[in-house]
């Protein structure tokens, strides 16, 4: 058996591990139970006892980024870009096409051209190029995806008869609303148009035709000048009447009425105009994986 002195010295060995120099107590906390705020005060056990407790400040980054508001939505360029129109060389390419086209069927020189939105019978919307002449007015429908012309209908300027400006207006019993101001063309009477081209959404023998602003006006400069009706009217209605007075033809000497009125566009129900309206489905529109 160990001596009573062997068993004494054993203890003070043990006794002095907690002790031993470069250890010292250590108090665990969960991890939970640690919270720091910008003002932690500090313990008094670190600080003197005598004095308030100093709050402990904890520095933070400042912030390098900045938040800018756009004023107008359509300066936005992933907006503008949806529209085929507004990328780069389909509005020179459309207007360069147009001109050998005019070229070789008539020869006239191109005064100006504009990308406006028809409006037509039914009230649905169109993207169309004008392009306007000493003689006729060109209103094309232009596939700015294929970049090929579709359609065009030429209007004789010593035809058109009226030109209305005003806000859009609709019967009373109508259930169709549509904002904003826009223009109308008349080549003939709207009474002399027949009933079954009046109710018929795909008919080419309206008398007339409804143009407003493109949606895309604000996309930049240029498109401000090619889209906006106040240019295009003050190249047509000098157009309109120097072609009247050069007509030459039998009962041509008429008078152009510019006239500031409601335009009246006779759609009562509005589903079919406001489905394809809310959609788009009138421009040549990026739709994601559906194609135009």
């Amino acid at each position: 058996m160990m001596s009573l002195q062997g068993q004494k010295m054993k203890a003070k060995e043990m006794s002095t591990i907690g002790s031993f120099e470069g250890f010292q107590p250590v108090s665990l906390k969960q991890e939970g139970d640690v919270q720091l705020s910008e003002t932690d005060p500090l313990s008094k056990e670190d600080g003197d006892s005598g004095k308030d407790p100093v709050p402990r400040q904890i520095s933070r980054q400042s912030s390098v980024t900045k938040s800018t508001l756009f004023p107008n939505p359509y300066h936005q360029p992933y907006i503008s870009r949806k529209y085929f129109a507004t990328r780069p060389g389909a509005i020179q390419t459309a207007v360069e096409d147009l001109k050998g086209h005019i070229a070789e069927t008539s020869g006239e020189t191109i005064q100006g051209f504009w990308l406006l939105t028809e409006i037509d019978h039914w009230n649905n919307e169109k993207e169309k190029v004008l392009l306007l002449t000493d003689k006729m007015l060109l209103i094309c429908k232009y596939d700015f995806i294929m970049l090929s012309c579709v359609q065009t209908q030429k209007v004789p300027l010593s035809a058109v008869c009226r030109i209305c400006l005003g806000k859009f207006t609709f019967p009373g019993m109508s259930l169709d609303k549509r904002p904003g101001e826009g223009l109308r063309i008349y080549w003939g009477s709207p009474e002399e148009q027949s009933l079954m081209s009046r109710w018929n959404p795909w008919s080419t023998e309206v008398p007339y035709a409804t143009f407003t602003e493109h949606p895309m006006k604000y996309t930049n400069e240029n498109f401000i000048e090619i889209c906006k009706l106040t240019g295009f009217v003050s190249k047509l209605v000098p157009a309109i009447q120097n072609a009247h007075k050069n007509s030459t033809g039998p009962g041509r000497r008429i008078e152009l009425m510019v006239l500031t009125q409601p335009i009246l566009i006779e759609t009562y129900m509005g589903l079919i105009s406001s489905i394809g309206n809310r959609n788009k489905l009138g421009y040549s529109l990026a739709r994601g994986s559906i194609g135009f």
